[in-house]
């Protein structure tokens, strides 16, 4: 199975929280194939800078476990009509969020995230 592994989610797994259990359990499973974006790793990396957590053992981890998915035109497009129509409806969705929303529906991937953005989302699962 191909899983996007959000924000939310990694921060969980380096927190070592019961969430981040979850996480760790679907990266351990040597069939399932681990994505991220790279704005991901910006938005985790500024998460744990101001936690004053370790940037670097957290980084190393991202790209050791997950393989780094490059953004389209054509998907960069999609998401930002999605954030468009999401932000329409009053909905706080980052642009981010809708990338990677995208990004997993264009190679058919569940997300794991802990981020309410994604509820209504049919390829998520929440933690």
């Amino acid at each position: 199975m191909k899983y996007f592994i959000d924000s939310s989610a990694w921060i969980e797994y380096f927190n070592g929280s019961l969430a981040g259990e979850k996480v760790n359990e679907i990266m351990l499973n040597e069939e399932n194939e681990i994505f991220i974006l790279t704005i991901n790793i910006g938005e985790v990396t500024s998460f744990l800078k101001r936690e004053d957590k370790n940037i670097e053992t957290a980084y190393e981890s991202m790209i050791k476990k997950s393989k780094i998915f490059e953004i389209t035109p054509r998907i960069s497009k999609e998401a930002g009509i999605l954030h468009a129509e999401k932000r329409k409806n009053k909905s706080t969705i980052s642009l981010a969020d809708t990338l990677i929303i995208c990004a997993a529906k264009s190679i058919d991937a569940k997300i794991i995230t802990k981020d309410p953005h994604f509820k209504d989302i049919k390829e998520v699962i929440l933690l």
